[in-house]
């Protein structure tokens, strides 16, 4: 019986991890998942937050996703995004004024997709800053 599982994290412009694990949790869309190995096949959604990888090995890597689909067969979980940041790379001065310049689009917004879209990039945001957060705390 197989103690890891195969993980890939995908990006819209480049793989952001490929490896083994034996634990990966997730912001699934009806709330956090955790996948071992040999977990049921399952796609979902996922939303924006913190994807936490334990390596084989026992260390930990973090990546925010801002939303994507989730793939899991028994022995592989692949997790697509068009936007995914390894932790390490996170910056909070950038997160923080993207979040500013949501709200102030959300202040201007004029109409209903105008509202969903700064709703939407607020959220993401928040999401990011969370997982900044919590990626610091796990240092």
């Amino acid at each position: 019986m197989s103690t890891t599982i195969h993980v890939d994290v995908v990006s819209a412009e480049e793989s952001i991890f490929s490896g083994e694990a034996k634990f990966v949790a997730l912001p699934g869309e009806a709330g956090e998942l955790g996948i071992y190995p040999r977990h049921t096949p399952l796609i979902t959604r996922i939303r924006p937050g913190a994807v936490r990888i334990e390596k084989a090995d026992g260390t930990e890597e973090f990546v925010f996703v801002a939303g994507g689909l989730l793939e899991v067969q028994p022995h592989c979980v692949t997790v697509l995004s068009d936007t995914a940041i390894r932790g390490k790379d996170l910056d909070e001065a950038k997160a923080l004024e993207a979040r500013a310049a949501a709200e102030e689009a959300l202040k201007n917004a004029k109409g209903d997709i105008d509202i969903a879209m700064a709703q939407s990039e607020l959220a993401v945001m928040a999401a990011q800053i969370a997982a900044l957060r919590k990626y610091r705390l796990k240092k």
